[in-house]
Order: C-alpha cells, then sequence, then structure tokens
C-alpha cells in the first residue's frame, strides 16, 4: 500500500516538473520572437549625437545585451534599467 501512495505522489511530482518546464521554457520562446529592431532604435537614438559611429556602437551592444532603448534622442533612462546601469570598465555610463 506505501508503495502505491509513494507512486502516486511521484506522479504527481512529475506532472507539476513538466508543466513547470513548459511555462517558463515557453516564455524564453516568447521573449526571443519579440526581439527589438536595433539599428533603427538606436540610429534614431543617436541621430543628434557628436560622436555618431561611437554613440551607434555603443547604443547597439546595450541594446543587443537589455532588448530595450530608451525613447527620444536621450534622456528616458528609467524605462530601461538594464540599458541605464550598465556601465563601462572606467565606471562611466556605457549607454547613450
Amino acid at each position: 500500500m506505501a508503495s502505491a501512495k509513494t507512486s502516486i505522489l511521484f506522479a504527481i511530482l512529475c506532472i507539476v516538473l513538466v508543466h513547470e518546464l513548459l511555462i517558463f521554457g515557453g516564455e524564453q520562446f516568447q521573449a526571443e520572437a519579440q526581439k527589438i529592431d536595433c539599428k533603427s532604435k538606436c540610429n534614431y537614438r543617436c541621430s543628434k549625437a557628436s560622436r555618431h559611429k561611437m554613440c551607434i556602437r555603443a547604443c547597439n551592444t546595450c541594446c543587443n545585451r537589455c532588448n530595450c532603448v530608451p525613447p527620444g534622442t536621450s534622456g528616458n533612462e528609467d524605462v530601461c534599467p538594464c540599458y541605464a546601469n550598465m556601465t563601462t570598465h572606467g565606471g562611466r555610463h556605457k549607454c547613450p
């Protein structure tokens, strides 16, 4: 009798585990499908920068890592915390 109870409990745990894997696995595929167009977002973000090529390079790096670019040509970094908190080796803000 104890063996049957153990088997039922094990089966329930397996079902819960499979359910959790499907939920979290589905989110990963959904996030990949919703990648933003970093090139166009960064072109607009850096359109008024004095060092355009350097701005584009840094912006694209930040965008690819964070999948987010703040709106406008400057500021608004509260919209993308990952983008706003990224720093260079020297401790300066990396993302324009």
